[in-house]
């Protein structure tokens, strides 16, 4: 059984408690990835990337309270953290 389905089984054993560490998680990541692209400016690219963090942030919670199944909502918050942790490494290192 690969990491994967094994997390996703927990994920979905216990959707409810999971699902408001994700929503608190993934919205203090998404705000951290926030603070770390607005220190570099407010220039076109930084709010491209703004946006896209803000965006799937948004979606990860909109998805929990539209109850949609457990393995959607483990996959969007999969995404929505590795969107906010490259945006924080994009920022912090490269720019």
């Amino acid at each position: 059984m690969t990491l994967y389905q094994k997390t996703l089984g927990d994920f979905q054993q216990s959707y409810v408690g999971f699902a408001a560490l994700v929503i608190i998680g993934q919205s203090c990541l998404g705000g951290a990835a926030a603070m770390y692209i607005l220190e570099n400016g407010n220039s076109i690219p930084q709010m491209i990337q703004l946006g896209m963090v803000v965006i799937t942030c948004t979606l990860v919670n909109v998805g929990i309270l539209a109850q949609l199944t457990p393995k959607t909502v483990f996959n969007m918050t999969i995404f929505s953290v590795i969107l906010s942790l490259l945006a924080i490494v994009l920022n912090v290192l490269v720019i």
